[in-house]
């Protein structure tokens, strides 16, 4: 048997690595999560946690994906934009139909995500031609920009999805859910302005009241906006935990858990239209989308509280009474039972559609 002690310059074994422990028998925290957020891996339990109603931990379901290619009905050729890229649900199923001789431009503020979904897109369709996806890292206020700088007086068809991605909402390092405890952020690009703690110290009551009523129709805002402010002075609330008991115990006692939730979610769907300024991002959008379609375009857009719809039925009104618009939706588009059964974040959402 040879004694010779190893060289100090051979290979090294690597030491094992132990898979990531959770408490319990299932896991309950996003990172212990590992085999949903490697779905390609585990695709068995990606299909279970779906057939269960619920969304794989890192990924997102698209909505009212049928409704959506029905209104549009993109063909070859087409110039498709999809103006909040997120997982690229929609997209994956609008990008083949433009082939051969179309193409696709997705734009997304958020640069944690965008990279990832242009990897996934370009992955599930090998043949695809590079110049078929332009990917545009940028809010889509900028869409008049975009169709610009890449050479478009227009653009055949155009979707925004209006609704905050579930790898946003489940992940509590971005702060986006009252249900997980993280740094209270909100913000959808982290490298552009405040996140909700430091904008909290920003505002008085009578500011705070007006956000909870205009983004959330929250009824008891003036008695909420006190309390959150008060514990905010007292000791500030840098985490969406902290948040969420300030708002829960602010609620009478007989409150049932439910209202509890309702309010808190209310509360943090405020505070993150106001953070990223969504309402005025959206208004800029909607002035400005008649002259970003082709004639005969079709623009669908998808929203998931009343805030946001109001402004887009508005909107296609008043555009379709000036002349700018041929036709709008008269009756707006709802997920089918069926969807909402497989995905309950489907429940609130709702679709109008416009064409020049």
């Amino acid at each position: 048997m040879d004694s010779t002690p190893p060289s100090p310059t051979d290979p090294q074994p690597v030491p094992h690595k132990r898979r990531p422990r959770y408490r319990g028998t299932h896991p309950r925290r996003f990172n212990e999560k590992y085999k949903e957020l490697d779905p390609q891996k585990n695709p068995d339990l990606i299909e279970k946690v779906i057939a269960s109603g619920k969304t794989p931990a890192g990924t997102h379901r698209p909505i009212m994906v049928d409704e959506i290619l029905r209104v549009l009905a993109p063909r070859p050729g087409q110039v498709a934009v999809d103006c909040t890229l997120g997982y690229g649900g929609h997209s994956s199923q609008i990008l083949p139909r433009l082939l051969p001789g179309g193409r696709l431009i997705g734009i997304d503020t958020d640069p944690l995500e965008i990279v990832k979904t242009e990897a996934r897109l370009r992955a599930q369709h090998p043949a695809l031609p590079h110049e078929a996806l332009t990917v545009c890292h940028t809010n889509f206020a900028a869409l008049p920009r975009v169709l610009g700088e890449n050479g478009l007086a227009g653009a055949d068809l155009i979707l925004a999805d209006l609704g905050c991605s579930s790898m946003q909402l489940d992940d509590p390092t971005r702060g986006f859910s009252y249900k997980l405890d993280g740094p209270l952020d909100l913000r959808m690009n982290p490298d552009k302005g405040r996140p909700a703690s430091e904008w909290l110290g920003t505002v008085d009551e009578a500011q705070l009241a007006r956000v909870l009523t205009d983004n959330a129709d929250q009824t008891n805002a003036a008695p909420l906006a006190a309390a959150i402010l008060r514990a905010h002075a007292q000791q500030p609330l840098r985490r969406t935990g902290q948040l969420a008991r300030v708002v829960m115990q602010t609620l009478p006692r007989n409150a049932s858990d439910d209202e509890r939730k309702d309010v808190a979610r209310r509360v943090f769907q405020a505070l993150r239209i106001e953070v990223n300024a969504e309402y005025q991002v959206l208004d800029s959008l909607l002035r400005t989308l008649p002259d970003c379609l082709n004639p005969g375009g079709c623009i669908a857009i998808l929203t998931f509280h009343s805030g946001e719809d109001r402004r887009v039925k508005h909107a296609f009104r008043d555009a379709h009474a000036a002349g700018r618009y041929t036709e709008i939706s008269t009756d707006v588009l709802r997920p089918t039972p069926e969807e909402i059964h497989s995905n309950p974040r489907a429940s609130s959402a709702k679709l109008r559609f416009a064409r020049r």
